[in-house]
């Protein structure tokens, strides 16, 4: 008995580090998953989710219209009903639905129903669409944990799924793009354009006034 309770504990140890090893070969095989978020400029939200870890990949693209393969100057002038989303295919057995929507509402203004920061309009509302119960129990439990944590009305609707239809090539990525572009501040890449565009927004300003340390892209 002696011998046990001396060696209990380096027992207990290896037991946790075998649970742990296994609990990361089971997560590594996790399946693929997707999930939809407008949260104003699809450049800002593709941006911030492409560094969470488990997260695939982030597709800028609209949804939630009525037309078809919409362009982004249709979508911009509004009258589609369209909104500038990310689709993000995330790695489920690494990072879970629920920390994905809890790290998106901490990353927007989900009190504004009129657009987000200053871009202004219906196709910079945000929102999340969801394809099933499971999504949408995860999305309504974030939506009312993000209403407590600010005590203030959270606007921010959970939408069924609609089509989505990916953006033209030019604003996938254009966050570290190398293409220059005309800008009001002259010729820029897009990367640079991108950082002077999300400054002058005001979007990380905002999110730390609203959110603290709980924001986790603003920088």
């Amino acid at each position: 008995m002696n011998l046990f309770l001396k060696f209990k504990p380096l027992l207990l140890s290896v037991l946790i580090i075998a649970g742990l090893t296994l609990q990361t070969h089971e997560a590594q095989a996790g399946p693929n998953k997707t999930i939809t978020l407008a949260g104003g400029c699809f450049w800002c939200v593709e941006a911030d989710f492409e560094k969470v870890p488990g997260v695939i990949s982030a597709v800028s693209g609209y949804t939630g219209g009525t037309v078809k393969n919409p362009t982004y100057k249709q979508v911009t002038r509004g009258g589609t009903g369209h909104y500038e989303a990310v689709q993000i295919t995330y790695d489920a057995g690494r990072v879970s639905l629920d920390s994905l929507l809890s790290a998106f509402f901490r990353s927007i203004d989900p009190t504004d129903a009129g657009g987000q920061f200053c871009d202004r309009g219906e196709s910079y509302r945000t929102a999340i669409f969801v394809s099933d119960k499971a999504e949408n129990a995860a999305a309504t439990k974030a939506k009312t944990d993000a209403q407590a944590a600010l005590g203030k009305e959270v606007v921010t609707p959970i939408l069924n799924a609609k089509p989505f239809y990916k953006a033209e090539d030019y604003h996938q990525g254009y966050y570290e793009g190398t293409s220059l572009v005309l800008t009001r501040f002259g010729p820029l890449s897009q990367a640079k354009a991108y950082k002077r565009y999300r400054d002058a927004c005001g979007r990380d300003e905002r999110v730390k006034q609203l959110w603290g340390d709980a924001a986790p892209f603003a920088g």
